[in-house]
């Protein structure tokens, strides 16, 4: 048993967890719906809208900038046709954070 809890408190195996929650509601058409707008590798009818969601790391060496651009795009940019998701409460912060965690592995 006490094995058991170490591991599951693993960060690897937050992280990793994280990571699936994070792609399920990228890649969810009622959620995320990052698919409206952008190519995602292995999603299928994708838009072109909006940059493919490619070298995200390269793109985005801070972490926090990424998270600032999913939750409310318009801080960057106010003339952005990209969704508010977490300042207009369509995605909580922990959903957002997942999706950031997800997006960093592209």
């Amino acid at each position: 048993m006490g094995l058991l809890a170490c591991v599951a408190a693993s960060p690897s195996w937050a992280e990793a967890g994280a990571i699936e929650k994070g792609k399920a509601l990228t890649f969810d058409r009622k959620k995320g719906n990052c698919l409206s707008c952008h190519v995602i590798a292995g999603g299928t009818l994708m838009g072109t809208t909006a940059p493919p969601l490619i070298q995200m790391q390269a793109r985005f060496p801070d972490k926090n900038k990424l998270y600032e651009q999913v939750w409310d795009a318009r801080k960057r940019n106010k003339n952005t046709i990209m969704p508010p998701f977490g300042s207009h409460g369509m995605l909580s912060s922990e959903e957002v954070s997942a999706v950031v965690d997800y997006l960093y592995t592209l």
